[in-house]
């Protein structure tokens, strides 16, 4: 029996590890995470690279670039041109310890009564941090040719070569 409990706890850690690692770049395929396109015109696309909280906003524009430069070579063009880009912030509170982020269980003991246990609003031991989750978003126009002296024109070819190495796969 113990055997079997310490095989399953090793695989749940595992598991969990597993988790807990930024968004790799990858489609998002019906997961929240990663990156997705829609084409609004024979050469024109939204673009959009959505990371979880461990994914950092340099990270996902980066991304982002690079699947609009690998988009542009997927369909026969030589260079994009960014019409459109924002990036979104999600922020959130998390809370952790105590009964839940803005409750607290406490047991105390009366000589009289025993062990109570109550919980306290407003006297709150519990940790609180800020967890962002940011989503780039960019509208593209592709083109043939030579990239246009706009700094808002992107050689596909060149995005590709020099953002290769900081694109994370996914494994296995």
């Amino acid at each position: 029996m113990m055997k079997r409990l310490a095989i399953a706890m090793t695989g749940a850690a595992l598991l969990l590890g597993a988790c807990a690692q930024s968004t790799p770049y990858q489609a998002a395929d019906g997961s929240r995470y990663g990156y997705d396109e829609q084409q609004i015109e024979s050469d024109r696309f939204l673009v959009t690279f959505t990371g979880n909280s461990l994914t950092d906003r340099r990270t996902v524009e980066t991304f982002l670039l690079y699947r609009a430069a690998e988009l542009t070579l997927e369909r026969g063009y030589d260079h994009f041109t960014v019409v459109r880009r924002d990036t979104e912030e999600d922020t959130r509170l998390v809370g952790s310890g105590g009964y839940d982020a803005f409750h607290v269980r406490y047991r105390y003991y009366h000589p009289a009564y025993g062990w109570y246990g109550w919980r306290d609003p407003f006297w709150n031991d519990a940790t609180m941090r800020e967890v962002n989750r940011y989503e780039a978003i960019g509208e593209i126009v592709m083109g043939r040719g030579p990239a246009p002296t706009d700094p808002d024109a992107f050689d596909a070819s060149e995005v590709v070569a020099n953002l290769g190495d900081a694109v994370r796969m996914p494994e296995g």
